[in-house]
């Protein structure tokens, strides 16, 4: 048994490799999830996710699959998204997600024009779903440097990000804070999702992001307990997601996904904080 839980690691580069990038993606990636789901922006995340498809696919059709040139597509088009949103949610009476939702969707109409210009769609099944098992020294290094500056700006963003959680009108009340938080924030989005889309794809770059968050607010809930549990849960997802993608030849993105979302719905079944179960059981008691 313990061989089939360790072997494929041992043996295979590959699955070494695609082990490494997912814990390392999920680093940087699961911090900044976790205060997408406090400040309700999941959906703005998916949003997100999409807006880099134009950046990327212009990258790949001047450069091809270059990791750089897809890289730095990605992160402009996503900033470019990311700011014009910001910028007319903070300068009109549109809410965030409304300017955010039509500049997504003239990103998302514009990214599928440019792919429409390339005639082979082989490749670009690498830019919507990805292909973890094929990262290599270059891509693991990026995806490293991407998770440390993460860590690095959540450290300094960190205080007046758990503030606009819990009273967004104080910050804003406070100065500048608020607005330096709120496009840093959006910039740790933008390139996580960018890091997530290296090895997962654009469709799928969000899942390690809102999934593990998600599942760890049903069983604690204190600020360091929840991103403690959440790393836990999106570093077990990867690795049981990688096995079953070795062992029954799946694509290694949706099964990291499943994984990471089969412990989501759990949670929020049998989960000690507010799950289903637990809440129908109290309820009960209560009525007796």
């Amino acid at each position: 048994m313990v061989e089939l839980l360790i072997d494929p690691f041992i043996d295979y580069l590959f699955m070494r490799r695609a082990l490494v990038g997912s814990v390392v993606v999920s680093l940087g990636a699961v911090p900044v999830g976790l205060f997408m789901t406090l400040r309700r922006m999941s959906l703005t995340g998916d949003a997100m996710a999409h807006a880099i498809l134009p950046g990327a696919a212009i990258a790949y059709i001047i450069s091809g699959l270059s990791l750089l040139g897809l890289t730095i597509g990605g992160v402009l088009a996503g900033l470019v998204v990311a700011a014009l949103a910001g910028f007319v949610s903070r300068s009109s009476q549109l809410h965030e997600d409304t300017s955010l939702a039509a500049f997504y969707l003239l990103s998302l109409a514009s990214g599928v024009l440019v792919i429409s210009l390339k005639q082979s769609n082989i490749d670009l099944f690498h830019l919507l779903f990805g292909n973890i098992l094929a990262l290599n020294e270059a891509a693991l290094s990026l995806l490293a440097f991407i998770s440390s500056l993460t860590l690095l700006i959540m450290a300094v963003l960190y205080r007046p990000l758990v503030i606009e959680c819990a009273d967004p009108t104080f910050l804003r009340r406070s100065g500048y804070a608020s607005a330096i938080a709120h496009f840093g924030f959006l910039f740790l989005m933008v390139i996580n999702l960018v890091a997530g889309f290296h090895a997962l794809g654009t469709l799928m770059a969000v899942g390690i992001m809102v999934l593990p968050a998600t599942a760890a607010r049903f069983w604690v809930g204190s600020m360091d307990w929840l991103l403690v549990f959440a790393l836990l849960i999106a570093f077990a997802g990867c690795y049981i997601g990688l096995l079953f993608s070795f062992y029954f030849d799946l694509p290694s993105g949706p099964a990291i996904i499943i994984s990471i979302g089969i412990v989501c719905v759990s949670s929020i079944l049998f989960g000690s904080n507010g799950g289903l179960l637990k809440k129908q059981v109290s309820q009960r008691h209560l009525a007796g």
